[in-house]
Formats: C-alpha cells, structure tokens, sequence
C-alpha cells in the first residue's frame, strides 16, 4: 500500500508505465489503481483511458499468458484455465485465448512429461510409480483423460526397452 495519494493524472502515468512493462489483466491494473488511492470513478476512468489507448487488452494478455505458461512452465489448460479464471478474465477470452495451444505441441509436451517423470521414478513399485506420474501431470495442469493415456503409452515404452 503506498503511503502517499497519487493524483489521477499521476497515477494514469505509473498505470502507463506498469502496462507497457508487461501485458496486464483488468483486474491487476485495478487493484494497482487502488492501491495509488485512486476512488472507485477515477479508477474506471482510468481503466477505460488505458484501454482505448491501447495499454491494457485483456485478450492480449490472455493470449499471451497461455502461451507463456504453457511453453516456460509446460502448464496444462487445466491449470492455465484456473489462473485466468483468478485473474478475472471472462470465459469468451480464455476460449478464444486457449485456441492458441496446438493439439500436436501439447500432447508431445504430455507425453514428453509423462515419460520423463515414469523413467525418473525407475526405483519405485510399479503402481506408487504410475500414481506419482499421474499426481505430477494433474498438478501441471493436464486432463485425466489424456494423463491416462500419456501414461500407459510412457509405460510401454519403457517395457519395450
């Protein structure tokens, strides 16, 4: 909480910076606006003045974010779904943002995860195995349904060997 009040015209230029810095959500640019000591009107005033300057754009940030979750931290939509979801972004945009993951890319991430996790667990009873791989990939974020798979599939390639 800062100490000091900042003025609407001050705080639209920390706002700007803040923006330009990083892509933001609505909400992150709010409480940051609130928390300059800015009232409820000053700060849609300001919200509105950044978008249409183009600052903030929720759908940017949005795709964006899944990108970068997914790549950096190999995140499943699961996960990256719930983190928007926090961030108070609307359902439309996180549709439109989650397009932006290929099929192909994200089951390879899968299975490259999934066996990664099945061979580091070699030392372990095959069923604690299979249920530590499965907890690591629910964690990251990925679909039971497709964890089920990516499992049974790193299984047999380890058996093959």
């Amino acid at each position: 909480m800062f100490s000091k009040r900042f003025t609407p015209q001050q705080a639209l230029q920390k706002a700007r910076h803040y923006c330009a810095y990083q892509e933001r959500c609505h909400s992150e640019v709010k409480e940051k606006l609130y928390n300059f000591g800015l009232k409820k009107h000053e700060v849609d005033l300001l919200l509105s003045q950044l978008i249409e300057e183009g600052y903030l754009n929720e759908e940017r940030f949005a795709v964006q974010f899944v990108g970068g979750k997914f790549r950096t931290k190999q995140w499943g939509r699961v996960k990256i779904k719930y983190e928007l979801k926090q961030k108070q972004v609307s359902e439309y945009i996180i549709k439109k943002a989650m397009k932006e993951i290929d099929e192909e890319t994200y089951a390879a991430t899968l299975q490259q995860l999934a066996t990664e996790k099945w061979n580091a667990l070699k030392d372990e009873q095959h069923i604690n195995r299979q249920v530590k791989t499965q907890n690591y990939l629910m964690q990251k974020g990925y679909e039971a349904d497709l964890i089920t798979h990516a499992v049974a599939t790193a299984r047999n390639l380890l058996n093959k060997k």
